[in-house]
C-alpha cells in the first residue's frame, strides 16, 4: 500500500509535488512550468496586496481588507516553495514508513495501516470540501458584488492602469487564480503534515499489537523496544521539519481570524457576511486539524503504557521481559508532543488559546476604531 497516496495527489494538483510516474523530460518541463505559474501567481498577488497597504491604505477598514488575504497567500507561497525545495527530505520521511521497523509484517498490521490510511483520505477530502466551499463562495460573492462594478475582488496596487476591459479581466482572473491556488496549497501541505501525524498513531497501534504477541515469542521484545525508540525519533524528525510552517500558520491564522471578525462586525452586506463566515470557518478548520491530530498523537503515546498493562499476559513472561516492558511503559509516560518552534504545543488547549487571543485582538481593534 502506498503511503499518503491521495494526499500526494492533492499536492501534485497544488504544484507542490511532481508525480513519481512523470519521469520523462517533457513531463518534467510541463510540471515545472505549471508549478512556476502557480508560484508566480501567489507571489504577484501577495506583492500587490503588500504594495496596496503601503501606498493606498488610509484607515483600519482598508487595512483589514488587504491584510487577511495578503497573509493567507504569503503563507501558501511559502509552503509551496518549502515543499519544492525540501521535496527530497519529505520523500525520505514518507518512505521511511515502508522500511523496518515501520514496515508491516503480517495481515493484521496491514489492516491497521489501511484503517489509518482511510482516516487520512477522509480527513483530506473533508478539508478539501470545506476549502472548496470557501473558494466558491468568494468567487460567487466577487461576481455578484464587484465584477459588475468593474472593481477587483481584493484591493491591490499595480504599476499600470487596468481600466480597459481586457486588462481588467486579466487582473480579475489572476486574483481569483491566486486565491484558489492558496487554498489548494494549504490543503496539500496541511494534509501531508497531519497525515504523518496519523501515521505515527498508526505505528503506535502496530507496536501495541506486536507487544501483545510477546508471550508467544519473547525474542521479539528487543525489536519492539527498537521500534518504540524509532517512533520517538521519527516524531522528532517530522516536528523539526515542519515546525516553521506550523509556527507561521498559527501566527497568521490568529491575525486572519481577528481581521475577519472585525470585518464581520462592520459589514452590512449579507452576501459579504456569508462569504466571510465560510472563509473564517476554513481558516479555523486549518488550524484545528493541526491541534486535533497533534492531540491524537499525544493521547495515543500516553495510552501505550495502559494498553500494555491491560493486554499483555504478565504471568507468562520472564523477569527480564518484565523489566524491558517496564522500561517501555516508563518511556511512555513522556508523551510525543508536536510544537511550533517551542511556542505552542499542538493540542486542543492551544486551539482554544488561539481563539482567545484572536478575540482579544479583535476587541482591541474594535475599541481603537470606536
Amino acid at each position: 500500500m502506498r503511503v499518503l497516496k491521495f494526499t500526494l495527489l492533492i499536492c501534485a494538483i497544488a504544484g507542490c509535488w511532481q508525480p513519481s510516474s512523470w519521469t520523462s523530460l517533457f513531463k518534467h518541463i510541463i510540471y515545472k512550468t505549471y508549478a512556476m505559474f502557480l508560484v508566480t501567481a501567489l507571489c504577484i498577488f501577495s506583492l500587490s496586496q503588500f504594495m496596496n497597504i503601503i501606498f493606498n491604505v488610509e484607515n483600519s477598514d482598508e487595512f483589514t481588507d488587504s491584510l487577511y488575504m495578503m497573509l493567507t497567500v504569503f503563507v501558501a507561497g511559502y509552503k509551496q516553495v518549502y515543499m519544492w525545495t525540501d521535496r527530497k527530505k519529505v520523500m525520505v520521511v514518507i518512505n521511511v514508513l515502508t522500511e523496518k521497523p515501520f514496515a508491516i509484517c503480517e495481515t493484521h498490521e496491514a489492516v491497521i495501516q489501511k484503517k489509518f490510511e482511510k482516516i487520512v483520505e477522509n480527513s483530506t477530502l473533508r478539508y478539501l470540501i470545506i476549502v472548496m466551499m470557501a473558494i466558491i463562495s468568494v468567487v460567487l460573492t466577487s461576481f455578484l458584488t464587484v465584477f459588475k462594478k468593474r472593481n477587483l475582488t481584493y484591493k491591490a496596487w499595480f504599476p499600470f492602469d487596468y481600466s480597459s476591459p481586457a486588462i481588467y479581466f486579466f487582473v480579475y482572473v489572476h486574483q481569483l487564480i491566486g486565491m484558489a491556488t492558496s487554498g489548494i496549497v494549504n490543503v496539500a501541505c496541511e494534509s501531508v503534515i497531519c497525515g504523518l501525524l496519523l501515521y505515527i498513531c498508526c505505528q503506535l497501534e502496530i507496536l501495541e499489537y506486536r507487544l501483545t504477541k510477546i508471550t508467544h515469542n519473547q525474542r521479539m521484545l528487543h525489536d519492539c523496544i527498537r521500534h518504540h525508540n524509532q517512533i520517538f525519533k521519527y516524531a522528532c524528525t517530522v516536528n523539526n521539519m515542519f515546525s516553521k510552517i506550523i509556527a507561521l500558520q498559527f501566527a497568521v491564522s490568529m491575525l486572519v481570524i481577528c481581521s475577519n471578525l472585525f470585518r464581520l462586525a462592520t459589514t452590512s452586506s449579507y452576501v459579504i457576511f456569508v462569504s466571510l463566515m465560510v472563509y473564517t470557518g476554513a481558516i479555523l478548520t486549518q488550524i484545528f486539524i493541526y491541534c486535533w491530530f497533534g492531540n491524537e498523537v499525544k493521547t495515543k503515546s500516553l495510552n501505550l503504557a495502559n494498553n500494555i498493562y491491560n493486554k499483555v499476559e504478565w504471568p507468562t513472561l520472564s523477569n527480564s521481559c518484565k523489566r524491558d516492558f517496564l522500561l517501555i511503559m516508563r518511556r511512555s509516560t513522556i508523551p510525543i508532543e508536536f510544537n511550533s518552534m517551542y511556542i505552542l504545543t499542538l493540542n486542543l488547549d492551544s486551539f482554544v488559546a488561539l481563539l482567545k487571543m484572536s478575540y482579544s485582538a479583535f476587541n482591541l481593534l474594535h475599541q481603537t476604531q470606536d
